[in-house]
């Protein structure tokens, strides 16, 4: 088959890949180039233990003290409240236990093969150096703190995540650089991160179009079908792209298509921004989660990135880079001998749905049309587990997960 992929971000790169194992061959349609979007700000985190979906019970609480503070962990722009405010409300109805033991579920179901899936594509790409398996640290004050997370710990480990609690004296051992600001840890030593998200992604992209794969440098704007299959894609200029398939892996900018599809899901943007500090002169060794802080703190091959966050603004607002200044300024709280001197600020959108799972299915009532897009914070954990069972229901497959939770007709 011709299959046309919408979107070259990581997810889309992972797909197409996958797709080419299958001797399928390949159309990239996107505005832009790979791994200059989302993909290029990502935390760099692959966590098979990153199962919890983000509305945790008890959110509700802390939600209204959070939303009070411009800088917090969650934002909204009071001119977007609106038009966002029915999503937050089915966004909180998933942190009810039961539901979020079921998303869980799902999400580990996704993210456990995580490195077994990445393999085989570096290996073709030649990239193997991209992706590491050094564990993640989650860290804390001390462990009288760590208990207010221990349900969703203790969850994680009920799905076979392995988690090993770390006492002051061996999480100094590990990280010195941790020293005095944190005094208990759990080491998820499964856990892995690549050093730049963005070379990764064009490693995958590069070799996909090494082995064939098209380029449209164009955003797809609507769909021609017959019966019950697609036949071209409408792209930005009115011309047609004739195909035997579509796969819709556009990230936060595929709800229009979505729906053209088929599919109307209720996909949102959760902003998120990060500071990359290039003048570096910590020596982590681990991907650092400070729970309290909600501060990811991943060591790069271009600096220490520091990543947290979620703003709903939507697509079209400008950024508001006192929240990346505000984790810089965290990032100086915790590490007071950290060189600041050379940073850089960013700034992207998340594609996230109320449940906290991506879209991995067929298109309702389109034989020839599939959808991959939703991952949001796990868009670079998922990518290629994605792409694996995306290229099984195009092959008629069947699925390596359960995929019934991330099916499209799951919102109606």
């Amino acid at each position: 088959m011709h299959v046309a992929v919408v979107g070259n971000g990581i997810v889309g790169s992972c797909c197409a890949a996958w797709l080419q194992r299958d001797s399928h061959s390949i159309t990239f349609i996107d505005p832009i180039e790979p791994g200059e979007a989302t993909s290029f700000g990502n935390a760099g985190s692959l966590s098979p233990s990153a199962c919890l979906p983000v509305a945790m019970p008890g959110m509700w609480k802390k939600a209204p003290r959070w939303l009070l503070d411009p800088l917090g962990p969650l934002s909204v722009r009071w001119r977007y409240a609106p038009v966002v405010l029915p999503w937050l409300l089915r966004f909180m109805r998933y942190s009810e236990p039961a539901q979020v033991i079921r998303i869980a579920t799902a999400l580990r179901g996704l993210l456990a093969p995580i490195f077994d899936c990445y393999q085989p594509l570096l290996e073709h790409a030649g990239a193997t150096d991209l992706v590491r398996r050094s564990g993640c640290l989650y860290v804390y004050s001390g462990a009288d703190a760590a208990k207010q997370w221990q349900w969703g710990m203790a969850l994680r480990r009920s799905l076979g995540v392995t988690l090993r609690d770390v006492g002051e004296e061996e999480l100094e051992t590990l990280e010195p650089d941790l020293k005095g600001r944190f005094r208990f840890g759990v080491l998820a030593p499964e856990n892995g991160s690549t050093p730049d998200p963005s070379a990764l992604t064009k490693a995958i992209f590069n070799r996909c179009v090494a082995d064939g794969a098209k380029i449209r440098r164009s955003r797809a704007m609507g769909i021609r079908v017959t019966g019950d299959r697609v036949t071209s894609l409408v792209l930005q200029n009115g011309e047609l792209l004739d195909c035997d398939g579509v796969l819709l892996a556009g990230g936060a900018w595929s709800g229009d298509l979505a729906r053209a599809l088929g599919a109307g899901v209720p996909l949102e943007t959760q902003r998120g921004y990060h500071v990359t500090v290039h003048s570096n002169n910590l020596a982590l060794r681990h991907t650092v989660m400070a729970v309290e802080h909600n501060l990811m703190i991943n060591p790069m091959g271009m600096g220490l990135r520091l990543a947290g966050t979620v703003e709903f603004a939507g697509l079209r607002a400008a950024p508001n880079f006192a929240r990346a200044g505000a984790l810089l300024s965290k990032g100086r709280e915790l590490f007071p001998h950290l060189d600041t001197s050379d940073t850089s600020e960013w700034m992207g959108h998340r594609p996230c749905l109320p449940d906290s799972l991506p879209v991995i299915s067929r298109a309702p009532r389109l034989q020839n049309a599939w959808l991959a897009f939703g991952h949001g914070h796990v868009g670079m954990c998922g990518a290629a587990s994605t792409g694996r069972e995306i290229a099984n229901l195009v092959a008629g497959r069947r699925p390596q997960i359960d995929l019934a939770p991330f099916d499209a007709k799951r919102f109606g």
